[in-house]
């Protein structure tokens, strides 16, 4: 939602806000070294790294991550269990979910710190450093993303708001479907905090206060459920519920 929110701060304030991608890493560390203003982040800073000491996450949304296959793809409906199947090479064929007799093609992000890779390493398998049985693994989640379009016999995981802007079949999540109510209740399993880093020294500091002020405003928190996501400030029980599931998934992990 970063860019529909600066799009709408330069109608309203007539600053500019100049977009680039490239990962949560990048959007922290760049912070960090002080190269940029302001930056997207959607995982917590990693507390060993002095790449990422200096940088300040402010959080902003929920972001549920999603199950995404190809639009002709049958399966609808998938478990905590089957991903960590898929995900350790114990499920390999679609047949298994219900689905056509084809081998599964997984589709993952390179390195283990990537905001999604994180945080399903650690809700799924309660390790950050879980290996996955990959089939194809990317630089970044666009073309992560576009390879599922693309592939037929491909699954992979990504965030709500960049899923809905591709033509993919987002799968429900033990029953539950991904959208803003689910999320906001706790109800959707799989979520993560989504951050603007900052430096709060920076030269254009009251600029950055100024933006991450207008995200928590009523006309940002518009923006941001348009976009798939929940305000943070609207469901703060989430910060509680998520201990409650990184325990069970450590518990489902070390049975």
């Amino acid at each position: 939602f970063m860019a529909e929110l600066a799009a709408e701060y330069q109608r309203k304030y007539g600053v500019e806000v100049i977009l680039e991608g490239g990962g949560a890493t990048k959007g922290i560390r760049r912070i960090s070294d002080k190269t940029v203003d302001m930056g997207g982040t959607c995982r917590p800073k990693l507390f060993d790294s002095t790449e990422e000491s200096t940088a300040q996450l402010v959080p902003v949304a929920w972001d549920a991550l999603v199950v995404i296959v190809h639009p002709d793809n049958p399966v609808k409906d998938i478990t905590l269990e089957q991903i960590r199947d898929i995900y350790d090479g114990r499920i390999a064929n679609w047949r298994e979910l219900g689905g056509p007799d084809r081998r599964i093609e997984v589709m993952v992000r390179k390195g283990k710190i990537s905001g999604v890779g994180l945080t399903l390493r650690e809700l799924v398998f309660a390790d950050a450093n879980h290996e996955f049985a990959a089939t194809k693994v990317f630089p970044s989640t666009g073309p992560l993303e576009k390879a599922v379009e693309q592939n037929v016999a491909a699954i992979g995981v990504t965030g709500i708001s960049s899923a809905r802007k591709r033509n993919v079949r987002m799968l429900n999540l033990e029953g539950k479907e991904p959208n803003y109510d689910t999320v906001r209740s706790g109800e959707y399993l799989l979520y993560r905090p989504l951050y603007i880093a900052v430096n709060p020294t920076g030269e254009r500091s009251a600029e950055v206060k100024r933006f991450v002020d207008f995200a928590h405003s009523r006309a940002g928190r518009e923006i941001i459920r348009n976009q798939g996501s929940v305000p943070y400030l609207e469901a703060l029980r989430l910060v509680h519920k998520q201990r409650e599931q990184r325990r069970a998934a450590r518990t489902a992990a070390n049975p």
